[in-house]
């Protein structure tokens, strides 16, 4: 029993951490504010749903410009 509870926490764990997963991975400037969200109010649907669309539309750390030389990260 304890075997298969250790293969299910694993996975529901990074389901329900998806949408801080998803910030960090994009690099948004509110990766912090989103685990929060996630962490207290991620067990609600709507607080879920909101944290994930907020991980989405955040914006990133660095800006893509192109210089001379190539694609430089700002």
């Amino acid at each position: 029993m304890h075997l298969l509870f250790a293969f299910l926490l694993l996975p529901f764990g990074a389901i329900h951490f998806l949408p801080t997963i998803v910030a960090a991975l994009r690099g948004s400037r509110h990766t912090v504010a989103i685990f929060f969200i996630n962490l207290f109010l991620g067990w609600t649907v709507i607080g879920w749903i909101l944290a994930l669309i907020w991980a989405f539309s955040s914006e990133t750390h660095y800006q893509m410009a192109y210089a001379r030389g190539g694609y430089r990260r700002w």
